[in-house]
């Protein structure tokens, strides 16, 4: 082997599992371990080692990295008898790449701390398409030894990676992120809707906004997805309602004004109420399309 650090990956999801084998593609031995047999397939099938369960995906492991969907999940794989905390060497590295509330996060390595187990947050932007292209923009909250380390691991994943402060941050600003890309999302579907009701070649005008200053990661990376209506989850509405709840609880806890990122969290809890929550969240469009009487 060449000497890389050990890594246990838990939560082989839409984005879980092409970061995970970017890794082993990489060199790095991972065992990994996931709630979906077929994932652990898939891993296998990529040179990686299924585990049985966090324990024994932990077991041995220098560097432990989460990809799962929430702060209840990180709690439910960190502790108890079963958990990370519980199995994992002292001296080892925690990595939580899970969206999760910046609370959660400080929780974490305190409680982590107390283990001799090391935590960075470290969530990440891109969807599906960033993890697979291994591009995405990875925000980090943790000392900075500690990142230093775990830098060379996390640009195997990413092509912006970037320490923003203590622990915490990382989830501070990936809220910031995902308040950013849903007012970008709304906006470009009003703007959709607005474009195809006054008749104009829908392709042509997105090809001349996205070389303007209305031109954005998330016009050219949802494009296809409003002109085939394909919204194939790259990242689910149900994970940008929680998000939105995450961005609106920490802005109120620090006196942060959002009148339009509350008003576009309602767009996104609405489009889950009408049961959209398992698609992409480029989707909002349809909740644009219900307003102007075209969706049933």
């Amino acid at each position: 082997m060449s000497g890389l650090p050990r890594v246990a990956w838990i939560g082989l999801g839409i984005m879980g599992s092409p970061m995970s084998e970017h890794l082993i593609k990489a060199g790095y031995a991972v065992t990994g371990y996931t709630l979906e047999p077929e994932k652990l397939d898939r891993l296998a099938a990529a040179g990686g080692t299924a585990a049985g369960s966090v324990a024994e995906a932990v077991t041995g492991a220098d560097v432990i990295i989460t990809m799962v969907p929430a702060s209840p999940q990180v709690e439910a794989v960190a502790y108890g008898y079963d958990g990370i905390l519980a199995h994992a060497a002292p001296g080892a590295l925690l990595i939580d790449m899970s969206s999760i509330t910046p609370g959660t996060s400080v929780e974490l390595a305190r409680n982590a701390a107390a283990k001799g187990v090391r935590v960075l947050d470290a969530p990440v932007s891109g969807g599906e398409a960033g993890a697979v292209e291994a591009v995405l923009s990875i925000m980090v909250g943790g000392e900075q030894a500690v990142f230093d380390e775990a830098r060379p691991l996390l640009e195997t994943l990413g092509k912006t990676v970037v320490l923003c402060g203590p622990h915490g941050a990382g989830q501070t600003v990936k809220a910031a992120n995902q308040l950013i890309v849903a007012v970008n999302i709304q906006a470009c579907a009003e703007a959709v809707v607005f474009l195809e009701k006054s008749g104009v070649d829908l392709p042509a005008a997105l090809d001349v906004l996205g070389g303007g200053l209305a031109g954005s990661t998330v016009l050219a990376r949802k494009r296809n997805a409003f002109l085939n209506r394909d919204f194939t989850p790259g990242f689910r509405i149900d994970l940008h309602h929680k998000d939105m709840g995450i961005v609106t609880d920490a802005a109120r806890a620090v006196g942060a004004p959002l009148p339009v990122g509350a008003a576009v969290a309602q767009l996104v809890a609405s489009l889950r109420a009408q049961g959209d929550g398992g698609l992409d969240h480029s989707a909002l469009l349809r909740g644009v399309e219900r307003l102007a009487g075209r969706q049933a």
